[in-house]
């Protein structure tokens, strides 16, 4: 028995701002929503999937953001992403270099830390 990978990652948000997910996660970040069980919709929240990657943001009725846990996601082009999330009206924060990585860390709506991660050549 052993675990071999994740399915995906959950992220609180509040109540009725799945608009403001949609237009960071879809919009800004490019990861397309799909439709969640008829079950689970009623809950409220957004899912977000992109090939292997499974976001999901769930309601949290007490919500607060997760300020240093994080997911982190790697991407193709940071430096055309950085553009976008500028333009989108967004802020992001270098860190302390990671060899082999160039990355940011960006807040999505709802506090919540994302960390976008691009590996180097060589």
């Amino acid at each position: 028995m052993r675990i071999r990978q994740i399915d995906h990652v959950q992220l609180a948000m509040p109540l009725g701002k799945e608009a403001e997910a949609r237009a960071f996660y879809q919009d800004v970040l490019g990861i397309p929503e799909v439709p969640k069980p008829p079950d689970l919709a009623k809950r409220g929240g957004c899912w977000f999937v992109r090939d292997g990657l499974k976001v999901h943001l769930g309601v949290e009725p007490d919500f607060h953001p997760a300020r240093r846990a994080h997911p982190a996601f790697l991407v193709e082009d940071l430096s055309a992403l950085k553009v976008r999330i500028e333009r989108a009206g967004y802020s992001f924060k270098t860190d302390e270099l990671l060899p082999g990585y160039d990355r940011i860390y960006v807040d999505d709506p709802f506090e919540n830390r994302i960390e976008l991660m691009e590996t180097l050549p060589g």
